[in-house]
């Protein structure tokens, strides 16, 4: 009797919220540092190796993995405050990026492509929509009496999401007209030179073979590297480079979807957040809302280095380390509601059998 029962009672103290939580806590520690003693490429040409690329992926797939198991849990136990809806929507949120980080990694390791659409984004695209799908009845099932202060920091957290949305997302003209990005001065200079030139003032002799064989010598110099990079052998087949030039039109819709999306869940985020404060339940919801405002700032990072940093981009950045927190979040979230629901139900069963 003695030796089943302390099988019974280590066995569950291995999966117990403490246990789980310090483990959340270490793999979030040991991706910082991964990520801070790493993240520095090793030339501009080289770029950061493969096996850190490999270890970053490693980290971020883990604890999604990790997260989507914790928040299943909660959805299969019927004493979830919350409801058992709420889980099932982060849960397949959290099911859809790890299998969208897999697939993400292989096209980008294996095949060595970088798609600026591909089949990983179908299960990003899925993962908003049952996480806003979650969070949306997790709202709705709480009463929002909110103050006026909450309200007003409400709206401002969601007029910095959009700014920051909109400086993101929005194309070249309108930043320049918005003086978010400096005018192209160069190519109107050099748009000018014909039209001066047609009006009456012919160069120089001695100086007319100098711009051309300037114009050629440049022209050459950008014609070698687009010769080497379709010079270079892919891994890719024929089939993903002909998936990748269908996918490619709908590059601006489904980058507008996703900060939509990051936009929408930082607002619910925060509704959530304030409705929650000062309940039995509000420790949960705080992580809820630190994940999503971590899976913010790295999808705006993200989207931020794709578009706006002039193709400098590469995956493993250091403020990606925010998509492996978010993860963790969530599944922190999950687990101590599942502790407070199940313990809240075992005080109940104590006091009836008093």
């Amino acid at each position: 009797m003695s030796s089943t029962s302390e099988k019974s009672s280590t066995s569950p103290s291995l999966l117990s919220a403490q246990t789980l939580v310090i483990a959340g806590i270490v793999w979030a520690v040991m991706a910082l540092l991964f990520f801070l003693l790493f993240s520095v490429p090793l030339s501009q040409e080289e770029g950061l190796p493969l096996w850190y690329s490999i270890g970053t992926y490693i980290f971020e797939c883990g604890a999604y993995l990790g997260a989507a198991l914790v928040c299943f849990r909660n959805w299969r136990s019927p004493h979830m405050a919350s409801g058992r809806n709420v889980w099932l929507g982060i849960g397949l949120g959290m099911l859809f990026y790890f299998i969208a980080g897999v697939l993400f990694g292989i096209w980008e390791l294996y095949f060595q492509v970088s798609p600026d659409v591909s089949p990983a984004d179908a299960f990003y695209l899925g993962s908003y929509v049952v996480l806003i799908g979650g969070m949306v009845i997790a709202v709705s099932s709480k009463r929002l009496n909110l103050e006026i202060w909450q309200w007003g920091l409400l709206a401002g957290i969601a007029a910095f999401g959009i700014a920051v949305a909109i400086w993101v997302a929005a194309p070249d003209s309108w930043r320049v007209q918005l003086g978010m990005a400096p005018a192209a001065t160069e190519e109107v200079v050099a748009g000018s030179a014909p039209a001066t030139a047609a009006n009456g003032k012919a160069p120089a002799l001695d100086n007319s073979s100098q711009p051309k064989e300037k114009e050629a010598a440049a022209t050459a110099a950008k014609s070698a590297p687009a010769e080497e990079e379709a010079a270079e052998p892919t891994k890719a087949p024929a089939w993903v480079m002909a998936l990748d030039k269908q996918l490619s039109p709908y590059t601006y819709a489904i980058n507008l979807f996703y900060i939509v999306g990051d936009v929408f869940l930082l607002i619910i985020a925060t509704a959530l957040l304030l409705a929650f404060w000062g309940g039995r339940f509000s420790q949960s919801w705080r992580m809820i809302a630190a994940a999503t405002f971590s899976l913010y700032i790295a999808d705006m990072y993200f989207k931020w280095r794709d578009t706006q940093a002039e193709g400098s981009y590469q995956s493993g950045s250091l403020l990606e380390v925010f998509f492996v927190f978010s993860a963790i979040l969530f599944g922190i979230g999950a687990i101590l509601e599942h502790d407070i629901s199940t313990r809240s139900r075992q005080s109940r069963r104590t006091r009836r059998a008093a």
